[in-house]
């Protein structure tokens, strides 16, 4: 290895001795050199060490003749005149280490150092109280400068100083500097010994500890003294040092803590306890070792092979990583658990990396495969907002030794806490961890904390812990304030003094998770939640670093239903139906508007847009008009009712209008037209004649004055005949017709005095109806079925059962828009 470094020291003015001027030597230049066979060979560095170190020598032989060819003293005063550097990157000290060597070349002291003229010798012995002192350093100042540090036995020896007095300082850590002075004698030698009194001292002692307790096994570092020490079992330390200030570095074993220096001031004993801060990435994440039972999982995942691939995981829970959140997972055979872009790699990696996965944990990321003994597991534990989802690598087989199993499992919390934990590791040299990468890491690969890799780390029952320092958790659930069910699609926006810190959108289940920044203090987070068609809400809930807060939120909205889901009309051609839709909101109060898609021209809205207030209800009147319109076509469209309904914003009821082709309307047993509650007409009824309608059979009439009930229009129901067998309809065009009926039994029959069938086209449509068992007397009672035409003409049969048959009502409407 190199002496030293060399460096021509520039920053001197010229020598005073034999007018050298050592700013020749290039200023700025550091390399390692070796002296060797009476010169100095490069060894690294640039090339250019070698010249100036071999300049240097030449300039202390020129200048001292009494020295030229002495290698070993020569050597020895560029050693002594060497700049120390302090560089123990590579191991040794300050003054001599494996970076520098003896220091950094300083030409102009080195011949500064060199005896010149006429020479004498020096020696002695440094003590204190009586015993040697070794390695205390002697400076000379005089007709020359130089320095040497004395041996085991505290003797030193310069057998080549030019004659003169000297002024002397001899200083070593822990003892009081002492001074002096002495004279060489030209051609002899002088004999100067010194004594040196101890500095008065005191002891520091003290405990480091990180956030997962006592730190064994931490290095410390007096700055600037060659003083060491390492913590016990329980973390304690104990120096001895002389009063005075010191720093002392603190190089913890923890991967989990960072390194510190503190500051001390001793003028006595001291106690100086040290916590070590927790290592952590850009985003606040760090970790620490705990202690808990193993996790296993109780769902076994179907991966796709058993030697790559990866399973997909639906999270039962938003999980916040890195800021983001997540509702999916992969969990791979390699042991990664990718919430982002995800890869099957075998191959690890260092963290962070841009390449894939991404946005992922890595309990144990190396080249595994399952077999018939294998399987990857997931399990949910906790309630809200404390669940925990488990991952559980069971068993699995490390490819590059077959040999060796473990089973280890990813922890992640409902409050974004993330941990690790290993059990059945065995003595395996890929078991400890040696040939994995143990981590986790953001969705863009460009932040992540590194826990260890490719290191033998790993050991059986281990725990380890990750959570941010930086961040907190806000999460809830977003309701619908009418049926209390969660809220899709809803936005969450967090803030902190009027800044936006954090947004979230809500899952189906109406949950949201956000990582906001926080601090170990509390703070107060605003919280607006708002959906389309919804009232916003706000909250407010406070919050620190590592916690998790819960705010739910129920949001006002209306919810407003129409009374038909499907308008249907039967209007002849030339005439106009006037009919309602009525409206209801079961919610918060909201404006409404009725429109027809199309614009249709045959259909008019009356009460077209309002206010429905909560729990009202608004008739919406809708008039159809077929004038123009084509006799046997049907009319189409669409109602669209809009309103600030959450659920239900837009609803569509379709509208048709039929035009009949034919139609006949039969009041039975009246003697005169008549028009109904709804506009439509009714005729009385007559005997059938072929090429019209009427019924057949002995027939008579039944009437009555007292009120029917259970309809709006009991006249048609007043009147009836009795004993027809038939009501025949001629010259009807081939289609579908619908038939509607009206039955009310108008005497004082008892159930099953009265029991018929109806049947149209010889096929049964009614069946053993008995009105006065379904609806009782003077009640009104209705049947409605649908025939299809072949010929021309529509049959309609009564066929009594028991006692003679009664019809109050017949209407044969064509139906274009079934046929």
């Amino acid at each position: 290895m190199g002496r030293f470094a060399a460096k021509a020291d520039s920053s001197r003015g010229t020598g005073e001795s034999g007018g050298i001027k050592p700013d020749l030597a290039a200023p700025g230049v550091n390399v390692r050199s070796s002296w060797s066979g009476g010169g100095y060979n490069t060894i690294s560095g640039t090339s250019m060490a070698s010249p100036h170190t071999a300049g240097t020598v030449a300039l202390m032989w020129s200048a001292s003749p009494a020295i030229r060819g002495d290698i070993a003293e020569t050597e020895k005063l560029l050693d002594q005149s060497a700049i120390d550097v302090d560089d123990t990157t590579c191991g040794g000290t300050a003054a001599k280490n494996n970076v520098f060597g003896e220091g950094r070349l300083d030409a102009y002291a080195a011949v500064s150092a060199t005896p010149r003229g006429a020479l004498g010798a020096l020696s002695g012995t440094v003590t204190s109280g009586g015993s040697a002192v070794g390695d205390a350093r002697l400076s000379l100042s005089g007709p020359m400068r130089t320095t040497i540090v004395t041996g085991a036995d505290g003797s030193y020896t310069l057998p080549k100083l030019m004659a003169g007095d000297y002024t002397a300082e001899v200083s070593k850590f822990g003892y009081v500097t002492a001074t002096g002075t002495v004279t060489v004698v030209e051609d002899q030698s002088v004999t100067k010994d010194f004594a040196v009194e101890q500095a008065p001292s005191a002891r520091l002692t003290g405990r480091v500890t990180t956030e997962a307790g006592p730190e064994a096994g931490a290095t410390l570092v007096v700055q600037g003294t060659p003083v060491r020490g390492t913590t016990a079992a329980d973390g304690s330390y104990a120096l001895t040092l002389p009063v005075g200030g010191y720093d002392v570095a603190v190089t913890p074993v923890s991967r989990c803590a960072s390194g510190t220096s503190a500051g001390v001031k001793l003028s006595g004993d001291t106690t100086r306890n040290i916590e070590l801060a927790p290592r952590t990435d850009t985003f606040g994440t760090a970790c620490r070792l705990t202690e808990s039972a193993f996790p296993s999982g109780d769902t076994k995942l179907t991966m796709p092979n058993q030697t790559t691939g990866s399973a997909t995981v639906n999270l039962p829970f938003p999980v916040a990583l890195y800021g983001k959140t997540y509702r999916t997972a992969s969990a791979t055979t390699e042991g990664v658990l990718a919430f982002g872009t995800s890869s099957t790699s075998s191959t690890n990696s260092t963290l962070p990396t841009t390449t894939t996965p991404n946005g992922a944990l890595y309990p144990f990321w190396d080249n595994l495969q399952l077999d018939a003994n294998s399987g990857v597991y997931t399990g949910v534990s906790g309630t809200a907002p404390h669940r925990r989802l488990t991952v559980e690598w069971r068993d699995v087989v490390i490819y590059s030794n077959t040999a060796q199993r473990l089973t280890f499992s990813a922890v992640i919390g409902e409050d974004g806490e993330v941990s690790y934990h290993y059990k059945d590791i065995g003595t395996g040299n890929y078991e400890n961890g040696s040939s994995a990468t143990i981590g986790l890491e953001n969705a863009t690969g460009t932040d992540g904390l590194l826990h260890s890799y490719n290191e033998p780390v790993v050991t059986d029952g281990m725990s380890i812990t990750f959570r941010t320092t930086k961040s907190a958790v806000v999460a809830g659930t977003v309701t619908d304030g009418n049926d209390h069910k969660g809220v899709e699609g809803a936005t969450v926006s967090v803030r902190q003094v009027g800044t936006e810190v954090g947004t979230a959108t809500t899952g189906a289940d109406g949950s949201y998770l956000a990582q906001v920044p926080a601090t170990g203090d509390k703070a107060t987070y605003d919280l607006a939640f708002g959906a389309a068609h919804y009232a916003g809400a706000t909250a407010a809930r406070e919050a620190k670093a590592t916690g998790i807060a819960t705010a739910d939120a129920v949001l006002a909205t209306g919810r407003v239903t129409a009374d038909r889901t499907a308008v249907t009309e039967i209007v002849p051609a030339d005439q106009s139906r006037a009919r309602e839709l009525v409206l209801t909101n079961d919610g918060s109060a909201t404006a409404y508007t009725v429109k027809e898609k199309s614009g249709a021209s045959w259909l008019r809205i009356a009460s077209a847009e309002g206010d429905l207030a909560a729990g009202g209800t608004r008739t919406v009147g809708l008039t159809v008009d077929t004038a123009g319109a084509t006799p046997g076509s049907v009319l189409t469209g669409t109602l669209q009712i809009s309103s600030e309904s959450g659920r239900t914003p837009l609803t569509e009821v379709p509208v048709t209008v039929v035009v009949p082709a034919y139609q006949v309307a039969v009041d039975a047993g009246a003697t005169a037209a008549s028009t109904d509650t709804r506009g439509d007409g009714w005729r009385p009824d007559q005997e059938y004649k072929a090429g019209a309608y009427g019924y057949l059979g002995s027939t008579g009439k039944v009437a009555t004055t007292k009120a029917i009930s259970g309809t709006a229009d009991p006249e048609l129901y007043r009147s009836a005949r009795q004993g027809a067998y038939e009501y025949r309809f001629d010259n009807l065009p081939d289609g579908v017709y619908q038939v509607d009926l009206g039955f009310a039994e108008l005497g004082n029959a008892k159930p099953a005095d009265r029991v018929m069938d109806v049947m149209a086209e010889d096929a049964e449509k009614v069946s053993n109806l008995d009105v006065t068992l379904v609806a009782g007397t003077f009640a009104a009672h209705d049947k409605t079925f649908t025939v299809e035409v072949t010929d021309g003409r529509l049959n309609l049969r009564f066929v009594g059962v028991s006692g003679k048959t009664l019809v109050n009502s017949v209407r044969v409407s064509h139906r274009p828009d079934l046929g």
